[in-house]
């Protein structure tokens, strides 16, 4: 038998959209997909992608944030971009 390997759970975005305040800026969340693509997704659900690597979802996170401490959050559990 060969070992099991878990995963972390995967954050789905209308999820993440439920649990956004409506009155937060926006704000973004990056990490892989449970296929290993690198993703950002804006809190509620309105922007984000798919992309090569970690630093350029942070890039186009930061991009789109104006910079804004703590306006990029990064996750350790799985996320899903949906389209």
């Amino acid at each position: 038998m060969s070992p099991r390997r878990t995963m972390s759970p995967t954050i789905h975005v209308a999820a993440i959209r439920l649990d956004a305040p409506s009155t937060d800026a926006d704000r973004f969340i990056v990490g892989q997909d449970p296929e290993g693509h690198w993703v950002a997704v804006e809190i509620r659900g309105r922007a984000g992608g798919l992309f090569r690597s970690r630093k350029d979802a942070v890039d186009y996170a930061e991009n789109e944030t104006d910079h804004r401490p703590d306006a990029v959050l990064l996750s350790g559990d799985r996320i899903e971009l949906r389209i």
